[in-house]
């Protein structure tokens, strides 16, 4: 099945929203990594229902009037993957999680670096919170959208206390 596709400004530069049928398969970064998320054949398309709706919610986001996203999604990936970004989806607005939490949450604490390469294939940021996983010692680690734009998220959901790590 290929996927349609629109662009999107952002205060964190031009997202990719991609859809797969009727809901929403990815938001990717201006600065992607080849083949860290792979949708297959894209077509643009510009009024694709979900696209506009998934458009007008981050916009939403990033002027501060949205905490939560009312979008049909489709994760591919692994199951595990999937256990993982469905994890995600429980991280509220506002708080953050280290990956060990999420290794636990999802019922397998050894996984703590398997959460991790799951976590950066998100293939739906900003939507599935990515960027509210952070290190055990509280500072912000690798984001397939850079560090500063993980910390202009943070920043944006109050989390202005975190700063990098490098």
């Amino acid at each position: 099945m290929s996927s349609a596709y629109t662009f999107m400004q952002s205060p964190v530069g031009t997202l990719t929203l991609a859809a797969r049928g009727d809901s929403l398969a990815a938001v990717l970064w201006e600065e992607e990594r080849e083949n860290r998320v792979r949708l297959g054949e894209l077509h643009r398309d510009d009024a694709h229902p979900v696209l506009l709706r998934a458009a007008c919610q981050l916009g939403e986001y990033f002027a501060g009037n949205r905490q939560h996203f009312d979008l049909p999604l489709d994760f591919a990936g692994t199951e595990f993957q999937r256990q993982v970004w469905a994890a995600l989806l429980t991280i509220p607005f506002g708080e953050t999680r280290s990956y060990s939490d999420i290794a636990r949450q999802i019922g397998n604490p050894s996984a703590v670096r398997a959460v991790g390469a799951a976590n950066g294939r998100n293939p739906i940021s900003i939507i599935a919170p990515c960027h509210r996983v952070i290190g055990a010692g509280g500072g912000l680690t690798g984001f397939a959208g850079g560090l500063p734009a993980k910390q202009y998220l943070l920043a944006l959901e109050g989390r202005q206390s975190l700063a990098l790590a490098f």
